[in-house]
């Protein structure tokens, strides 16, 4: 059974006004349209929102967990102070200090003479004792007498 058209309805409708029962293609492809635009707009925003710790994790930087920390501050507080934070100092190559003072320390106590990573006795005497109070009775702290620290200091 065919329905008449009404006579006051042009006699040619455009293609998104469909017949009662019939499948509306135009709604079929908004959805898959949208569907396809916000998975893409999630993806590219995911990918955008992680740059910084991608910056800072390809650069093998040491400030990687604090870029990571601000990158999920940014997502879940919504404040974007965070995400520029992280990615400005994802940008900034910050030098290696624990690195050079650990040569710093191990260079002295080679100098000085003790033995890299043994910490010294509790109470132990540093610097050189003066000539007048150089005495050979074993030292209490270190089980040296103050002549081998003494030759130790200037050798």
């Amino acid at each position: 059974m065919t329905t008449a058209l009404n006579p006051a309805a042009p006699h040619h409708l455009p293609i998104f006004i469909t017949a009662p029962g019939d499948t509306d293609v135009l709604m079929v492809i908004t959805g898959v349209f949208l569907l396809v635009a916000v998975v893409t707009f999630g993806l590219v925003f995911f990918r955008l929102h992680t740059l910084p710790e991608r910056m800072a994790h390809g650069a093998h930087k040491l400030q990687f967990e604090v870029v990571a920390v601000l990158g999920l501050l940014a997502l879940f507080t919504h404040n974007h102070a965070f995400w520029v934070a992280g990615l400005f100092l994802a940008l900034i190559d910050i030098p290696d200090f624990p690195g050079w003072l650990g040569r710093i320390a191990a260079a002295v106590e080679r100098i000085a003479g003790i033995k890299p990573g043994v910490p010294p006795a509790e109470g132990a005497v540093t610097g050189a004792a003066p000539a007048e109070h150089a005495t050979t009775a074993p030292d209490q702290t270190r089980g040296r007498s103050a002549k081998d620290e003494k030759e130790l200091i200037h050798a």
